[in-house]
C-alpha cells in the first residue's frame, strides 16, 4: 500500500522543492510567490472533500478508491513530464493546477484506504507508517538534483527560459515513479470487496452530485468535536508549513550564499543545499515515524504531536541564523521530526472520532483544513493585481521587510502555537484500544 503513497508523495516532495525557484526563474519576485502557489489549496478545497465523498459511495467493479488512484495517477504523470517545459509564469501556473489535481485526486483516497484496510488497533501504525514513507519519499525527491550534479550534471546548464536541465531530469524521474508505483500498490494489494450489507447502505442513499454536495454539508454540520478542535491546529500548522516551502529556499540563499537572484550560479546552489537540508529531515521524518509508535501508544498522539511540532518551531526559527551550511542539518532535525508527526499522528487522532461509513468524507473535509490555511497564506503574504481590483495584502512586504528570514521565524512561531492548540484537543490522549466486535 505504502509504495504507492511513496510515488505520491516524491511528486509532492518536487512541488515543495522546485516550483518557487521555477517561478522565480521565469522572472517572478519572491512577492508574488505565495499568489502563485494557489493551484495546491484550491484544488484541494475544491476536490478533496468531493473525491473523498464519491469515494464513499463508488460501488462499480473495480472498488470505492481504485478509480480516483488510476484518475490521480495519469494527471500527475502528465503535469510532472511537462512542468519543467514551461516557457512562462502562466504556463507553469497552469500545469500546476494540473498536477495539483491528480495529486489531490489520489491523496484522499490514500489516506481513507488506511482505515479501510486496518482494523482500530493497527491504525496507528498504519498512519504512523505512511508518514515514514512521507519522508522517504520526499528525502528522495529533495535529493535527486545533488546527485545528478555528483554525477557530472552542470547545476548551471539551463534552457532558454533559465530552468535548469537537472529539473528537467529529476521531474521526468518522479512522473515514471509515480505512475508505476501507484500501478503496482492498485495491483499487489486490491480493495477489499464490500459487503453485502455495505453494498446496501451505499446503494440505499440519494444519488447525484447534489445528493452529494449535500453529504458533505451534513458531515461538517454534524462533524466530532475533535476534529473541529484539530481545524484550529491545523490552521497553525499548515501556515507554517507553507511559508517554510515556499521561502526557505531564498532564507538559505541569503544566509549561506549571500544571493537573492535567481539567475546566478549561486541561488542554483542555494537550491541544491535546501534540497539537501530537506532531504535530511524527511530523513530524520522517516526514522522518527517509525520510532514515534511507542511513544504514540504510552503517551498518546495528542501530547506527541504537540512535542514533535515545538520542535519543528524551533528549528525554524534557528534556521535563520545559521551561518555555514553545515549547521544548517541541526535546526532541521526539528523540522524533520514535525514533518515525521504531521503526516501520521493527526490522523490518528481523526479516525478514532470519526464513523467508519464516513472515513471518506471525513479525510476529504480534514483535508479542506489544510488547503483553508495555506490559501490563507498566499492572501496575507502576497498580492496579486488583475488590474481593476487587487487580491492579497503583501504583509511580506510590507511587514516582513521582503526578508524571507523573517518569514521562517513567523513560521516557527507558527507550529509553537499549533503545538499548543492540539494540546487541547483531549481526544488525542492515549486509551485502551478495545477489540472490534466480532460478527457472529
Amino acid at each position: 500500500m505504502n509504495l504507492g503513497f511513496l510515488g505520491l508523495q516524491f511528486s509532492f516532495g518536487l512541488q515543495q522543492g522546485n516550483m518557487a525557484p521555477i517561478y522565480s526563474y521565469l522572472g517572478a519576485n519572491e512577492s508574488q510567490l505565495p499568489m502563485l502557489q494557489l493551484a495546491g489549496p484550491l484544488t484541494g478545497l475544491l476536490i478533496q472533500p468531493l473525491i473523498g465523498a464519491l469515494s464513499d459511495r463508488t460501488t462499480g467493479r473495480w472498488g470505492r478508491r481504485t478509480p480516483y488512484f488510476l484518475i490521480g495517477a495519469v494527471l500527475c504523470c502528465v503535469g510532472l513530464f511537462a512542468m519543467p517545459l514551461s516557457s512562462s509564469i502562466l504556463m507553469a501556473a497552469s500545469l500546476l493546477w494540473v498536477l495539483d489535481a491528480g495529486n489531490n485526486i489520489t491523496m484522499e483516497p490514500y489516506r481513507a484506504y488506511v482505515s479501510d484496510r486496518l482494523d482500530l488497533s493497527q491504525r496507528q501504525f498504519g498512519f504512523l507508517s505512511q508518514s515514514a514513507f512521507t519522508g522517504l519519499a520526499q528525502m528522495l525527491a529533495f535529493l535527486t538534483p545533488a546527485i545528478l550534479v555528483g554525477l557530472g550534471m552542470n547545476q548551471d546548464w539551463v534552457d532558454p527560459h533559465h530552468i535548469p536541465y537537472t529539473v528537467r531530469v529529476v521531474f521526468s524521474i518522479g512522473a515514471v515513479l509515480s505512475l508505476t508505483t501507484i500501478l503496482w500498490s492498485i495491483w499487489r494489494v486490491p480493495e477489499l470487496p464490500l459487503a453485502p450489507a455495505e453494498r446496501a447502505e451505499i446503494l440505499s442513499r440519494p444519488s447525484g452530485f447534489g445528493a452529494t454536495l449535500m453529504e458533505i454539508a451534513v458531515a461538517i454540520r454534524d462533524m466530532p468535536r475533535a476534529m473541529r478542535k484539530l481545524g484550529v491546529m491545523s490552521l497553525f500548522q499548515w501556515f507554517g508549513m507553507s511559508g517554510y516551502w515556499t521561502y526557505a529556499t531564498y532564507s538559505i540563499g541569503r544566509t549561506i550564499y549571500h544571493t537573492a537572484d535567481p539567475q546566478t550560479s549561486a541561488f542554483h546552489s542555494a537550491v541544491l543545499t535546501t534540497g539537501e537540508v530537506a532531504a535530511f529531515y524527511n530523513a530524520v521524518a522517516f526514522v522518527g515515524a517509525f520510532a514515534m509508535v511507542p511513544f504514540a501508544r504510552r503517551i498518546g498522539p495528542g501530547p506527541l504531536h504537540a512535542l514533535a511540532l515545538a520542535a519543528g518551531g524551533l528549528g525554524m526559527i534557528a534556521l535563520p541564523l545559521m551561518q555555514d551550511k553545515a549547521m544548517l542539518f541541526i535546526p532541521a532535525i526539528g523540522v524533520g521530526l514535525a514533518w515525521g508527526s504531521i503526516m501520521g499522528n493527526p490522523y490518528t487522532i481523526l479516525t478514532s472520532a470519526i464513523p467508519a461509513v464516513r472515513t471518506g468524507v471525513y479525510m476529504g473535509i480534514f483535508n479542506m483544513m489544510i488547503v483553508l490555511p495555506m490559501l490563507l497564506f498566499a492572501v496575507v503574504m502576497s498580492r496579486l493585481d488583475l488590474g481593476v481590483v487587487s487580491i492579497g495584502f503583501d504583509v511580506y512586504h510590507a511587514a516582513l521587510d521582503s526578508d524571507p528570514r523573517n518569514m521562517l521565524r513567523v513560521c516557527g512561531a507558527c507550529l509553537i502555537a499549533a503545538a499548543l492548540a492540539v494540546a487541547w484537543v483531549e481526544e488525542g490522549r492515549a486509551r485502551p484500544v478495545l477489540p472490534e466486535p466480532v460478527a457472529a
